[in-house]
């Protein structure tokens, strides 16, 4: 089951950093629209979730 905010839900994808280093990131896509790339997740342990307050956007921060 994918974590859902404010009609966003957070998905999840590896990346490559140029060093070769792979890194995993989040991001919050709106309900109903796919991606490019990356799946839903569930909230990863030691993150809790806030909302921009200009833009109104959640994001993740680590607790």
């Amino acid at each position: 089951m994918a974590f859902e905010k404010d009609g966003y839900v957070l998905h999840t994808r590896e990346v490559q950093l140029k060093g070769g280093k792979d890194q995993k990131i989040y991001y919050f896509c709106k309900t109903g629209k796919k991606p490019k790339s990356g799946k839903p997740c569930d909230m990863p342990d030691g993150y809790t979730t806030g909302i921009n307050k200009r833009t109104k956007l959640p994001y993740l921060k680590k607790k």
